[in-house]
């Protein structure tokens, strides 16, 4: 399924397809759920306008039982088949929503994942943790099988190294690769990111093959070189999750991750996967979320007493407009827009 942001989420179902790809386009979106918080009267208005907030308006009808899939389809005119597929994530929710980690069941739990929820969602919808979300269900058995992709339409035997995760199934449809070095790619485009990290992926897997090691790529943006099939060892076109790297590097068993070349996305990853004991190559976890974080790599420039230019984390729109007046014009404004704040950096001419 193709998103928004040139992404694109590869499974067996719609369910599955659809949350990875709302995922792919940003870290900060979960899945398919209600993003926003519309009124009836601009819920009628997203559901009626096609815009890419459209979604989450639907998500909010369902999840907040306001409309029905009925109700739904006479306002977007969306098939209905399509609305059910989003109703069964809603109805899995519904089923874990209120209850424990303990007491959920493993069918209950493997339908979730069949149905693209992450370890986060479950986490949010038990009160629990995502790793304790992942320990039990690891515990449990149940974890994604590695599937290739058939690029002949099953002509004849695939023979290519384009893969993806899933919970449909029953075995992989390659052994683990046992070893080689994994690289992360950039994700969506974006402002701040963009070719010159895919420039920068592909370099190093080249190099990682030059010097002999295999070399795997994990990426889900289409436009890209690096998901190229031919040019790595292994493609999986997958997410840049904390979940998903950890389930690719101990299923192929690899000797470790190169986070510091997909910018910002991959980069945010560092921490966590340094945590989750993941062998981060190069420059290491702690050197990146240093430069990363601005408070940080603030606190770097006025301890080494290098100037720079006045900025600030923010929260609002209000006090976004209160710095900007603040610190007056001429001047360029470079606004990066994150889950919870907006940071503005002035930089005065």
């Amino acid at each position: 399924m193709k998103s928004v942001g040139e992404v694109m989420g590869i499974g067996r179902t719609t369910e599955e397809s659809l949350q990875k790809a709302l995922r792919m386009v940003d870290p900060s979106i979960k899945g398919y759920y209600p993003k926003y918080k519309f009124t009836m009267e601009e819920l009628k208005q997203e559901l009626a306008v096609p815009t890419d907030r459209r979604i989450y308006a639907i998500a909010q009808a369902m999840y907040e039982k306001t409309m029905t899939v009925e109700e739904i389809h006479d306002i977007t005119k969306i098939d209905h088949w399509f609305l059910r597929r989003c109703e069964a994530i809603v109805k899995t929710w519904d089923k874990m929503s209120g209850s424990s980690l303990e007491s959920i069941s493993g069918d209950l739990m493997l339908e979730a994942k069949k149905n693209g929820f992450s370890d986060i969602q479950i986490a949010e919808a038990v009160g629990s943790h995502e790793d304790d979300v992942r320990n039990q269900r690891v515990n449990a058995g149940i974890t994604p099988f590695t599937k290739q992709i058939d690029t002949l339409a099953a002509e004849f035997p695939a023979d290519t190294n384009y893969l993806y995760m899933t919970y449909h199934g029953m075995e992989n449809d390659v052994d683990s690769s046992n070893g080689g070095v994994i690289v992360l790619g950039s994700g969506a485009y974006r402002i701040g990111s963009s070719i010159e990290f895919d420039w920068c992926a592909v370099s190093a897997i080249r190099a990682l093959r030059g010097m002999g090691y295999k070399a795997t790529m994990v990426n889900y943006n289409p436009e890209t070189v690096s998901t190229d099939y031919d040019e790595c060892d292994r493609l999986y076109f997958e997410e840049l999750s904390k979940e998903r790297v950890l389930d690719i590097y101990n299923q192929d068993k690899s000797d470790g991750v190169v986070v510091s070349v997909g910018g910002q996305i991959p980069n945010g990853l560092a921490i966590p996967l340094d945590k989750a004991g993941v062998k981060i190559l190069g420059t290491s976890a702690q050197m990146i979320d240093n430069a990363e974080d601005r408070k940080k790599f603030s606190s770097a420039l006025d301890e080494i007493g290098v100037q720079q230019p006045r900025w600030s984390e923010l929260t609002s729109t209000k006090a976004a407009f209160e710095f900007a007046k603040d610190v007056g014009y001429p001047g360029k404004i470079l606004i990066l827009s994150h889950v919870y704040t907006m940071q503005l950096i002035f930089s005065l001419t």
